[in-house]
């Protein structure tokens, strides 16, 4: 005797999702019951015929942490028609016991549990194209590190054996000028084993300062060819204390200004929002937020200390800050108020005109 499927059409079935590179772990939920949990390969194909045999004709909903894995599963989970969105681990509630048993199932079930209560806010997942914009600026903030390291290795060998470096302008030094380089390729030294680690760490640094400029012209290129890129690029230029690196960045990790609809949203994405904590009537600020956008906090602070130097606004309230505290609290505060402009002119679409003070 035949016996009718069950069907789920119109009922919400949560589903939580703990991604590792070989395994997903599930757990879903159904009218705020937890009702299945299982691993399956991490193919999002294989979690929609689970979810097809399960509870056919249901409205599918995901959820799952921003990590390694990127925006590829979202991007497949929603052209499979299951509603998915991916949050910030950060911003996931969390209970104690929660945080002593952590879990693959722990976690996938704390996902479907919040999803399944509204308790979940999704980040923003860029397109394609934008993720491949952003991916080749991230590239050059990597280089950039490895260019300090490369640095760094060469001053610690010559420190570690006695040697100084004849320059006649500290600033050569301290920008590692082509002059300065072609002088450490000179450099007289005696053992020819100690002459070749030199000349190997001196060829990986050129080598890296040539991707820099390779990467950053690409940049440039891609910003020239798409009029949309380059009109709110030429817009942000117009700022004082913002060049084309800063520009570009803010760019490629912000993609649209429209979906902070506050500065504080905005200044709490990129890092400058306080820590607060507060205990019945008291409250307590601790300085800054240890979340925040690690490519967009400390390049805002370098365009903070170019733009007191340009823009005679800033410079005035500047200086009006440190009559009350030290230099590192005050150029946070002025950030702040670089930051409101980047904002402003990018949703107005329209110049930076000099402010009255």
């Amino acid at each position: 005797m035949k016996t009718n499927k069950i069907n789920f059409n119109g009922q919400d079935i949560f589903i939580g999702i703990d991604v590792h590179k070989k395994s997903w772990s599930i757990a879903i939920v159904v009218h705020g019951y937890l009702t299945e949990r299982f691993s399956i390969d991490p193919k999002p194909k294989i979690l929609k015929r689970r979810l097809n045999e399960l509870y056919p004709n249901g409205n599918y909903y995901s959820v799952y942490e921003a990590g390694f894995s990127g925006y590829w599963a979202d991007r497949e989970l929603r052209s499979l028609g299951i509603n998915n969105i991916i949050v910030n681990p950060a911003d996931v509630p969390t209970k104690s016991k929660e945080r002593r048993r952590k879990t693959d199932r722990v976690d996938a079930i704390k996902l479907a549990k919040q999803l399944s209560v509204g308790n979940l806010e999704p980040i923003y997942v860029p397109s394609r194209e934008e993720e491949s914009l952003r991916s080749l600026v991230r590239l050059r903030e990597q280089l950039k590190k490895d260019r300090t390291r490369e640095k760094n290795r060469i001053k610690s060998l010559l420190n570690f054996v006695g040697i100084t470096v004849p320059v006649e302008d500290e600033k050569e030094e301290k920008h590692w000028s082509k002059g300065y380089i072609e002088t450490l390729k000179n450099l007289d030294i005696e053992y020819p084993e100690l002459k070749q680690t030199l000349d190997e760490d001196i060829i990986k640094l050129e080598n890296t300062r040539s991707q820099i400029a390779r990467v950053i012209k690409s940049l440039r290129e891609t910003v020239k060819a798409n009029q949309q890129i380059r009109e709110i690029i030429d817009l942000l230029l117009t700022i004082p204390g913002v060049g084309f690196i800063t520009a570009i960045t803010f760019y490629s990790e912000i993609i649209d200004i429209n979906r902070f609809r506050r500065l504080n949203e905005l200044a709490a994405y990129v890092g400058l929002a306080p820590a607060v904590v507060s205990s019945g009537e008291k409250e307590k600020t601790l300085g800054l937020s240890k979340q925040r956008n690690k490519y967009l906090r400390n390049l805002l602070i370098e365009a903070s200390w170019k733009a007191i130097k340009k823009d005679r606004c800033l410079q005035n309230s500047y200086g009006k800050l440190l009559n009350r505290m030290s230099k590192q609290k005050a150029i946070i505060r002025i950030a702040r108020k670089l930051l409101n402009r980047i904002a402003r002119v990018w949703r107005e679409r329209q110049p930076y005109q000099t402010e009255i003070c």
